[in-house]
């Protein structure tokens, strides 16, 4: 597991089972338990704390990156790798991220 890549998660009831992007720092991973996660979402809204996806990130339909809904879960509970996201897709989460906490400018 590395922070960048999407895997798979099931969220407690009414939620579903869905992708999440990873953003714990990979160096930090093997001594944590938890990891820092944002959910992706087939309901695109268009604002600065979202990222799209789509096909050529390696997703099957166009969604968005959630930053305003980041959250700490346990990392037993991440699923199977779906794909990890470029350099310059990073970057851009980087910055909806610093938008959805508020240190954006």
């Amino acid at each position: 597991m590395e922070r960048g890549e999407i895997r798979w998660y099931k969220f407690k009831a009414p939620d579903k089972q869905r992708p999440v992007l990873i953003l714990t720092r990979t160096s930090a991973l093997q001594f944590l338990g938890e990891v820092t996660i944002a959910p992706i979402t087939t309901t695109v809204r268009a604002i600065p704390s979202e990222v799209i996806l789509d096909e050529n990130a390696g997703m099957k339909t166009v969604c968005a990156i959630n930053f305003d809904h980041i959250q700490t879960v346990s990392k037993s509970k991440i699923g199977s790798y779906i794909t990890r996201l470029s350099v310059d897709k990073m970057s851009k989460i980087k910055t909806a991220l610093l938008f959805a906490l508020g240190f954006d400018n």
